[in-house]
Order: C-alpha cells, then sequence, then structure tokens
C-alpha cells in the first residue's frame, strides 16, 4: 500500500485535498496544482468557492492569473463537498485555531474538520496537519480518530504534522522556498510526508516526532512574541528618558553578531503572534510548568494599545484638545504593511479604544476598502465604515493622524507638511518633526 501511494506522489497522479482555502491552504493548492497533481480544495465559505470557480483572487497578494490557470486547467477544483475527500490520497487540514474568551485553545474548528472527514477516510492516504496546536494534539486528536476508523497509523493511513509558515505579502519567501518542517507518527509517516511535500517545497526538514513539529511552530512564532516584547518595553523607557528608541536600533542593528532587530508597534497583530504562545502555556500546564517568562512577554504585548492611546490622549492635550471629539484618522487597518489580511490586527483595538472615550474615528486603507461588523468583537455596535483618502484636504482636516500600520502607499511626506498632529507607532518618521509623537 505504501509502495502504490508513493509511486502517485512520484508520478504526480495522486490527488491532493486542502480543507482550508485560506492564507495557508490557497498558496499550497496552487503550490500542487502548478506541479501537476489534481487538488480538491474543501472550503465552507461559499463566497470563496465562487470567487475560486470565477477565477477570481480574495486574497490581494497571490497572483490572480494562478488562480486561473489552476482553474481553468481543472487541477484545482474548489468545493464544499467534503465526501469527494475519499478520493483523495493526500488530505491537508489548513483550519484556524484560535484561542477562546480565556485564553485556551480553541481546537473545534481541526476537530470538526477531522471529524466530517471520518467517514471518507480510507486505507492508503495521507493525513497532514498544518494548523498550528499544543504540543502533542496530533496524537491525541488525529490518530484516534483514523484508528476509529478501522486504520492503522504508519500501514493504512499516514498523519504527519507539518506547520505552516506563510508570510502573506513577503516577495522573497513563498510557499515554495519555504523550508517544510515535517514530523511523523511513525517512521513510515514520516518517509509518506517528507515524499509529499518534497514535491513541491524545495527543502524539506524532517524532525523526530509530530509532537517536536508541534514544538518548532511554537518556540518560531514565541521567539518573536518574546523579543516584541522586550523591544515593546524598551520602548516606554526609552519614551520616559526622551530617546528615540528607533534610533537605538538601528544602531544595535550595525553590530554584524549576536544581534537581531526587532521592532516596536501598537500591538501584535495576525493569526500566529498573538495567539501560538499560548497554546504552549496552556499545555505547559498540565505537566505543572508555569511559562513566566512567555506570559510576560504576552502581558507587555497586550498592554501596547492602551500605552499608545495615553500617547494620543497626551499629544492632543498638548496642542489644547480632548481626545473626547476629537477627529482622528488611524492610518492602516491590517495587521501588517502592503497586506490587506486584518486577523488579530491591534489597529482594530485602537479605533476600540478610541470609539470608548469618545473620538471621532476615520480611517485610511488603501487595501480595505470598508469595515463592516465581521471585523468588530461580539457586543460592539460600531457603523460601517468606509476608507477615506489620505490627501492633503483630509488629512488637515482631522486633529490627530495616527499611523497604525505603515502601508507603503501611503505618502508620509504628504501627511508630515499637512497634519497638526501625528502619533506614530510604526517608525516611519525616524527624524523628529514639531508636529510627530512617536507612540
Amino acid at each position: 500500500m505504501k509502495n502504490k501511494l508513493a509511486q502517485k506522489l512520484k508520478d504526480h497522479s495522486g490527488v491532493v485535498g486542502i480543507v482550508g482555502m485560506g492564507y495557508v491552504g490557497l498558496p499550497l493548492a496552487l503550490a500542487f496544482a502548478e506541479a501537476g497533481f489534481r487538488v480538491i480544495g474543501f472550503e465552507i465559505d461559499e463566497d470563496k468557492i465562487k470567487n475560486l470557480k470565477a477565477s477570481k483572487n480574495y486574497l490581494r497578494h497571490i497572483d490572480e492569473k494562478r488562480i486561473k490557470n489552476a482553474v481553468e486547467s481543472k487541477k484545482l477544483e474548489p468545493t464544499s463537498n467534503i465526501a469527494l475527500a475519499s478520493e483523495c490520497d493526500a488530505l491537508i487540514i489548513c483550519v484556524p485555531t484560535p484561542l477562546d474568551a480565556h485564553h485556551a485553545p480553541d481546537m473545534s474548528f481541526v476537530c470538526d474538520t477531522l471529524d466530517a472527514l471520518g467517514p471518507h477516510l480510507r486505507p492508503g492516504q495521507i493525513l497532514s496537519l498544518e494548523s498550528t496546536v499544543y504540543p502533542g494534539a496530533t496524537q491525541e486528536e488525529v490518530n484516534p480518530r483514523a484508528e476509529k476508523r478501522g486504520l492503522k497509523v504508519g500501514e493504512d493511513i499516514f498523519v504527519i504534522f507539518s506547520p505552516e509558515r506563510e508570510d502573506p505579502g513577503n516577495g522573497k519567501f513563498h510557499t515554495a522556498n519555504i523550508p517544510k518542517v515535517v514530523g511523523g507518527s511513525t517512521p513510515a509517516c514520516l518517509e509518506m510526508g517528507l515524499l509529499l511535500y518534497g514535491q513541491v517545497i524545495q527543502k524539506v526538514v524532517p524532525v523526530s516526532s509530530t509532537q517536536a513539529a508541534e514544538m518548532t511552530k511554537l518556540l518560531e512564532n514565541i521567539y518573536r512574541a518574546v523579543n516584541i516584547g522586550l523591544v515593546n518595553e524598551l520602548k516606554t523607557v526609552a519614551d520616559q528618558m526622551g530617546i528615540n528608541i528607533w534610533e537605538v536600533i538601528d544602531a544595535a542593528a550595525t553590530k554584524p553578531f549576536g544581534f537581531t532587530p526587532f521592532y516596536p508597534g501598537p500591538g501584535l497583530g495576525g493569526h500566529c503572534i498573538p495567539i501560538d504562545p499560548f497554546y504552549l502555556t496552556w499545555k505547559a500546564k498540565e505537566y505543572g510548568v508555569h511559562t513566566r517568562f512567555i506570559e510576560l512577554a504576552g502581558q507587555v504585548n497586550w498592554a501596547m494599545p492602551e500605552w499608545v492611546i495615553e500617547k494620543v490622549t497626551s499629544a492632543l492635550n498638548d496642542h489644547g484638545k480632548a481626545l473626547k471629539g476629537s477627529r482622528i484618522l488611524v492610518l492602516g487597518v491590517a495587521y501588517k504593511k502592503n497586506i490587506d489580511d486584518m486577523r488579530e490586527s491591534p489597529s482594530l483595538e485602537l479605533m476600540r479604544l478610541l470609539d470608548r472615550k469618545g473620538a471621532k474615528i476615520h480611517y485610511a486603507d488603501p487595501l480595505v476598502p470598508f469595515l463592516t461588523n465581521e471585523h468588530k468583537k461580539p457586543g460592539e455596535k460600531l457603523q460601517r465604515m468606509e476608507t477615506l483618502l489620505a490627501d492633503a484636504k483630509t488629512v488637515a482636516s482631522m486633529d490627530c493622524i495616527l499611523v497604525a500600520t505603515d502601508h507603503d502607499a501611503f505618502d508620509y511626506t504628504m501627511i508630515q507638511e499637512n497634519a497638526n498632529l501625528i502619533v506614530d507607532t510604526r517608525g516611519r518618521y525616524r527624524k523628529s518633526f514639531t508636529n510627530v509623537v512617536r507612540a
């Protein structure tokens, strides 16, 4: 059975099913389709399916021509029909793993997906989980569901964990040239996982177990979260001392060894960095370990939006204005520059805080034409907002410009020349200006 599956992967005659056509699943689906595989893209969002079938893109950083070529050549078949999973030789799960209201892992998307796939699993399949999970999740959640169907892991079905490493908007790195970590439930599972991803990824990195692969993903994101927490705390210290933290970081970055620059901001955004550390802290408690260092970094990062609003309030006060009733233009609502991804964006939290304090909020983002209730937290009643042009007239009419996401499309020189006040959370204004306050 293993040999037959291996041959299908080697000659690209196998069928690859990818569950979740979002920021992770769609680029991966296109990579397999472009390598010659038939790909079935499973998605519960009917709008996404309609867009894909019409060769329309809903992720700005992906070239629409790639979608058109994959769909028209019938290499990519978008569908909501999970029964087609039985046709797949490999099934790759790329669904969200958020936190619940108590900052505990919410594995419902993964578990619901596995339960939906269950009746359609068969001998001779690879089952790969890419969603970020706690160490041990593959062994605890995936393997038992396969075995419940009478499939022996490592003989009938090959279970692996291979964490996603997508970086939307990064022009240098993409699916094919980002090394892929793979861990298998058994040696045979690892062998098949390496063979699967080796068909479309330039470098595949084996590790000893699914737990090691799960921990690798968490280490990568905790590393970033902790270092961002460190530099965010240093920012607050430097601010009190009247030191430009951006100048300090730029100077330190000239050291050719032993230093990696990290940059402060208004808070953490994206689906990984604000969330993944809590998957490890939650699981560590099962072993009686308190991850104090990781949790402290989380506290620092979660506190940043409040700190920024305090800077806005103080800056307005210095200009003889109260925050309540002031017109604030938030520049950028995506979680990082030059993309339209708003998952966990700190810009939204800044807008919530400003709204609660009575400010009149507007925003400008060339990649996000409007905000709707889907971008709000449960219970919030902010009206639909449409982006404004960040032109000279608009900028001059505002009491404060809050640089929250520094898209390259903004004309920062024009903004500085026309703004009454700018509060910069992204270090766009390295030099000192009388109307610029760093936050």
